[in-house]
């Protein structure tokens, strides 16, 4: 099932989910990067103040069981392991004079540290 709306956009309504805004980033640092052969890859990783941290960033390589997804012309993988800590998950970029970059609001998440960048 796919579902679309103004701010975000989702292959499934249980899968992670990257808000245009995001994706609209995304494409963006890509763009920068000057190569065509990039995605995005959202992991979880063991660490952090509360177990597991979230690890975003630029790859080439897709790992056997990995989950992929489009969000307009941004390809976001997540690795087998990862996925179920993420569904559900919204990916969105924010920019104001508070706070830059990606935040990542997960209904799995049962709790975090104070610097928010670990949770479990």
């Amino acid at each position: 099932m796919t579902t679309q709306d103004a701010s975000v956009s989702t292959s499934t309504t249980t899968s992670i989910a990257l808000t245009d805004g995001a994706a609209a980033k995304v494409a963006a640092l890509l763009a920068q990067e000057g190569a065509d052969d990039l995605y995005l890859r959202v992991e979880v990783q063991p660490g952090g103040c509360s177990g597991l941290r979230y690890q975003l960033f630029f790859d080439n390589r897709e790992l056997e069981g990995d989950v992929v997804r489009m969000f307009g012309d941004v390809k976001v993988i997540t690795g087998k392991l990862s996925d179920p800590y993420l569904m559900g998950a919204t990916i969105d970029f924010v920019d104001t004079i508070e706070k830059q970059g990606f935040t990542i609001d997960n209904p799995n998440a049962q709790g975090s540290c104070a610097c928010g960048d670990s949770f479990n």
